[in-house]
């Protein structure tokens, strides 16, 4: 018990880099739906009870689609099977499928799922889901993207494929020519790719993962001096991509001001 108290003390105090968004977006005038972006740290296995605390938040956010990220199946177990199993317990009824890295959670019966951009070395991975509400497809993505070369902690003054300590990086193409060291970029470029068809299909697009990566949208002149950014404003390659293929941060939609509402490297976008 005591575990599991410790694990939902982290996740009110950490709620920011685990829970990124939960959000109500209006159907019409009868339907609400929820989305909830969910790092679960490893399964929960990096403090006790953590499996009982992501349960629990699942069931109190009341989400209708969870993306999740660091979905490890250990010990040969699937872990999203584990998870709706034991909802189900709770008396709460999700659908899922296998996938690695990052997963996904629906209270409606999937039509479709694939993976877009498979898991290699441990390098990110991005997994598509459709799934109907009344007569409209939803095309809902999940994804954990590359966690090596974080160029954002060069310029807080730490590796970014290390975390030692190095001196600040802080000159724009420095910092850009460290973040494509990464395959985000190769992700989502594969995800735009693939929601095309999505939008030809008239679908209403939901991506939600742990990023790895800031958004432009917080890296601003505005803020160039604040939380350590040193001065530098960043176009983000990912945030830019999503931006220029037309999708919209929900964070930033809900909250415009980044120095009242900072933002992190977890996001919900929409299309």
């Amino acid at each position: 018990m005591e575990g599991l108290l410790d694990m939902k003390k982290i996740l009110k105090t950490l709620f920011f880099v685990f829970l990124l968004l939960f959000t109500s977006i209006v159907w019409g005038k009868t339907k609400t739906m929820k989305v909830l972006q969910f790092n679960i740290w490893q399964e929960g296995t990096m403090v006790d009870g953590g499996f009982e605390a992501i349960v629990d938040e699942i069931v109190r956010s009341d989400a209708d689609f969870v993306m999740l990220s660091e979905v490890r199946n250990y010990k040969n177990t699937q872990f999203c099977d584990r998870i709706t199993e034991a909802l189900k317990k709770r008396g709460e009824i999700y659908y899922s499928f296998f996938s690695n890295d990052s997963g996904l959670l629906s209270r409606y019966p999937l039509m479709d799922s694939i993976t877009v951009f498979p898991l290699e070395n441990d390098r990110g991975s991005v997994y598509k889901a459709i799934a109907k509400i009344k007569k409209r497809e939803i095309a809902i993505y999940t994804c954990h993207l590359d966690y090596r070369n974080c160029a954002y902690y060069d310029v807080l003054g730490y590796d970014g494929s290390t975390w030692k300590k190095r001196e600040p990086v802080t000159i724009v193409d420095s910092i850009l020519y460290l973040n494509r060291l990464s395959v985000r970029d190769d992700a989502i470029a594969l995800f735009i790719a693939e929601a095309e068809k999505d939008k030809k299909a008239g679908r209403l697009i939901f991506l939600g993962g742990d990023f790895n990566e800031p958004s432009h949208l917080d890296w601003t002149e505005a803020t160039k001096n604040l939380w350590d950014h040193r001065g530098a404003v960043v176009p983000w390659d990912v945030s830019v991509m999503l931006e220029k293929a037309g999708y919209k941060d929900v964070y930033r939609v809900i909250f415009p001001d980044p120095i009242t509402h900072q933002g992190l490297h977890s996001h919900l976008i929409i299309n």
